[in-house]
C-alpha cells in the first residue's frame, strides 16, 4: 500500500456567487495544483484518501465547493474538521468576497440567475447566500474582496498568496484606501488617520500623492504623525507575532484617510518599510487613482 505523501496542501474556493471562483479555480491550475470544480463536501474524505495514495502525485489540490451544491453544504464544516485532523495535510480556506451592488452588476451583464433568487430579483439571493456563507468566511484563512480587482489583478493575487511560498511564511500586506470609497472588507486590521494634517489643503501638495517625497514629508512632520506611528508601531510590533503564532499565514493592515491619496498613503509605506526586515511584506494603494481632482 502506497504511504500517504508527508506535505499536501489542500485549498477549499468557495464564496459569494459571482466573486471570482471561475477564475481562482484557472489560477491554481496554472500553478499546478488539480483541481476539482462543485466537490460536495460529503466526499472530502474519500477523495484526499485518494490523494494520499497517489504517491505525491497530487500533492497540491484546490477544491471549489459553493451553493450549486447546496443541499451539501451543512457538511462543509465536518469536511474542513476532517482536514485540520490530518498531520499530513496543510489546508486553507480562500473566500471570494464582493460587494453586493458589485455582484448584482455582474449577474446584469452575465444574464445570468442567481442560484438562491427562486425567480426574484438578484439581491435577494445574494442577501441570502451572504447570511449562509457568514460562518464559513469567518474560518477562512484568506479572504479577497475581488469588487474593485480586474480578473488579472485577482490572479495576480492569488499568485502572490500561493506561488513558489511556504504556506508557514507570514506575509503582512499593508494597505492605504479612502473612507469616501468604502472600507476594505478583507482587512484584518484598520486605522483612520483622518485627524492628521491634510496635504490636500495645500496647493502645490494637493496634486501629488504619498508617494513623492514632499507629501510624505508633510505628513510626518508633524507632532501629533510620530506620535502615532510610535505608538502604532509598539502595538503592531506585539500583535504581529501573536497572529503568526496563531496560525495565519497573512495580515491585512488598512490604512485610511478620506480619499486615500495623501496621508494613508504616506503611513502605509512608512509602515512597511519599517516592518520589511523581519517580515514578507506587500503594499498596494488602492484609492491612489481615483479621483484626482478631489481626492484628499
Amino acid at each position: 500500500m502506497k504511504q500517504p505523501h508527508e506535505d499536501i496542501q489542500v485549498v477549499i474556493i468557495t464564496g459569494m456567487s459571482g466573486a471570482g471562483k471561475t477564475v481562482a479555480v484557472q489560477s491554481f491550475e496554472d500553478l499546478g495544483y488539480y483541481c476539482v470544480d462543485n466537490l460536495p463536501p460529503a466526499l472530502i474524505p474519500t477523495f484526499i484518501e485518494l490523494v494520499e495514495n497517489s504517491g505525491g502525485k497530487m500533492n497540491k489540490v484546490a477544491l471549489v465547493i459553493d451553493l450549486r451544491g447546496r443541499e451539501f453544504f451543512d457538511q462543509l464544516f465536518e469536511g474542513v474538521d476532517y482536514l485540520r485532523m490530518k498531520p499530513n495535510l496543510r489546508s486553507y480556506i480562500l473566500f471570494l468576497d464582493a460587494r453586493n451592488n458589485v455582484l448584482v452588476q455582474r449577474y446584469k451583464e452575465t444574464r445570468r440567475s442567481h442560484p438562491l433568487a427562486n425567480g426574484e430579483a438578484p439581491l435577494e439571493g445574494i442577501r441570502q447566500e451572504r447570511e449562509m456563507l457568514e460562518d464559513l468566511k469567518g474560518r477562512a484563512r484568506q479572504i479577497i474582496d475581488t469588487s474593485e480587482l480586474k480578473p488579472k489583478q485577482l490572479r495576480e493575487r492569488i499568485m502572490e498568496y500561493f506561488c513558489g511560498t511556504k504556506q508557514d511564511v507570514f506575509t503582512v500586506h499593508v494597505m492605504s484606501f479612502g473612507f469616501k470609497y468604502g472600507l476594505p472588507i478583507d482587512a484584518d486590521l484598520v486605522f483612520d488617520v483622518r485627524f492628521l494634517p491634510n496635504p490636500h489643503y495645500i496647493s502645490n501638495l494637493q496634486p501629488k500623492t504619498g508617494l513623492e517625497q514632499e507629501v510624505s514629508s508633510y505628513v510626518l512632520k508633524w507632532v501629533e504623525t510620530k506620535e502615532f506611528l510610535g505608538k502604532l508601531l509598539d502595538l503592531l510590533t506585539f500583535m504581529l507575532p501573536q497572529y503568526k503564532r496563531e496560525g495565519k499565514s497573512q495580515l491585512i493592515i488598512a490604512i485610511g484617510c478620506t480619499g486615500g491619496k495623501h496621508r494613508s498613503v504616506s503611513l502605509a509605506e512608512y509602515i512597511a518599510d519599517h516592518f520589511s526586515d523581519d517580515y514578507s511584506v506587500h503594499r498596494s494603494h488602492r484609492d491612489i487613482q481615483k479621483g484626482k481632482e478631489k481626492a484628499r
